[in-house]
């Protein structure tokens, strides 16, 4: 759905008990000052490596379960044409 039309669909006059934040907008880039302070300051800190390795094993989670979808429908496609050529 086009930005347009999300923003459109987001200002109607229609309370449905949604969010009262729903104007904000997120943001992938922060501010470096701002995150490096927080850093310095001892706020939140986390370790990297391990986030960067959780998102390493879990892409490797992903990449596999993939081929192992992909093998299991290739491995049917085979069976039952195994089986039609046997009728």
């Amino acid at each position: 759905m086009s930005y347009g039309i999300r923003r459109l669909l987001n200002h109607l006059p229609i309370a449905f008990g949604q969010r009262s934040d729903r104007r904000l907008r997120t943001t992938r880039l922060k501010h470096a000052q701002f995150a490096s302070f927080l850093e310095s300051s001892g706020f939140r800190t986390h370790n990297v490596d391990h986030h960067a390795r959780s998102l390493h094993r879990r892409r490797a989670a992903k990449g596999m379960f993939k081929w192992s979808m992909a093998f299991g429908a290739a491995w049917i496609a085979l069976e039952s044409a195994r089986a039609l050529t046997l009728f």
